[in-house]
């Protein structure tokens, strides 16, 4: 570990941490592998089970303690913003007709927590967008979930990391054990063991981090899950983090200049991912996710059960 990193890590263990209360949800992506079903709504609200995608995540941000998610749009996501805005007409005609749990239901989205919204005018890469809600976030360390990666669960992946982050003082991302075969679907972690109380073995510093290698050039077969808590200066990372293939700007990058300057913890998370942003992942999820549903999913896993295969 550099001198830089350890004075780093010393100031933090001294001083006081500011209590992560923001995230980020980047939601401008086009949604190319959804299509046609993205060609007229965004991708962040295909549901699964019940619920929109970006629910799932934004309730994730909300029993890890989170207070206020920046949603980052673009171009065709209005239906994002119209989903947590309140809608009175709905709720009185619900009221109207005694179906007060719905409505209550619907309260609920829209009371849930602080939402404001950011917009990525062009579609210039994770990094870009994370970059776009500087203003709003400030100087306070925040999260970032992607919001077509579900991890359901009572020990929220978010939350875990805002504990690494409060109790070290160094950003943190969750990441997780995948197939070698399999490393070149996404970007992998190069780190060393780093346990320290109460994390033990799940904590990793992290010397580099690589998009996509081939199972043979990979450092390891731990893989970025899509839930980060970082530090602001992350955004001078992504200020100084040069545009790549098609002009993006990639949040792996940023992490890279992060890890060198600052330090940065990997930490493999207690849960499940899906990521719902694939066709068959998102079949996965809607499959487990209704297996778990308190009100049907046992009748759901009896009809599985009579399916000839």
């Amino acid at each position: 570990m550099t001198d830089t990193i350890t004075a780093t890590l010393n100031a933090s263990s001294k001083g006081s941490r500011m209590k992560v209360r923001k995230a980020v949800l980047p939601a401008a992506g086009l949604g190319t592998r959804f299509l046609p079903a993205t060609k007229a709504q965004p991708k962040e609200m295909l549901t699964v089970v019940d619920k929109p995608q970006i629910q799932y995540v934004a309730e994730e941000c909300v029993a890890s303690g989170i207070e206020h998610i920046i949603i980052v749009t673009g171009k065709g996501k209005n239906s994002i913003e119209d989903h947590f805005d309140s809608a009175p007409a709905l709720e009185r005609f619900l009221e109207e007709k005694g179906r007060h749990d719905q409505a209550e239901l619907v309260r609920k989205i829209s009371n849930m927590l602080q939402v404001s919204y950011t917009r990525q005018k062009e579609p210039l890469g994770l990094g870009h967008a994370v970059l776009v809600a500087r203003d709003l976030v400030g100087d306070e360390p925040f999260a970032v979930l992607l919001g077509d990666v579900l991890i359901p669960g009572k020990n929220p992946a978010t939350k875990q990391l805002i504990d690494v982050y409060e109790s070290i003082g160094v950003g943190a991302i969750a990441v997780e054990q995948v197939p070698k075969d399999k490393t070149h679907l996404y970007g992998i972690v190069d780190a060393v063991p780093a346990p320290q109380p109460p994390f033990g073995e799940r904590l990793l510093r992290i010397r580099d981090l690589v998009e996509k290698p081939k199972p043979a050039n990979a450092p390891s077969n731990l893989a970025i899950t899509g839930r980060y808590v970082l530090p602001s200066a992350i955004f001078d990372c992504l200020e100084r983090t040069k545009p790549g293939a098609g002009n993006e700007i990639q949040l792996t990058d940023a992490l890279r200049i992060l890890a060198k300057e600052q330090g940065l913890f990997a930490y493999i998370y207690e849960g499940i991912s899906y990521d719902a942003g694939d066709k068959l992942g998102f079949l996965k999820a809607t499959v487990e996710i209704a297996l778990q549903n308190p009100e049907f999913g046992a009748a759901f896993r009896e009809y599985l059960k009579t399916l000839k295969l």
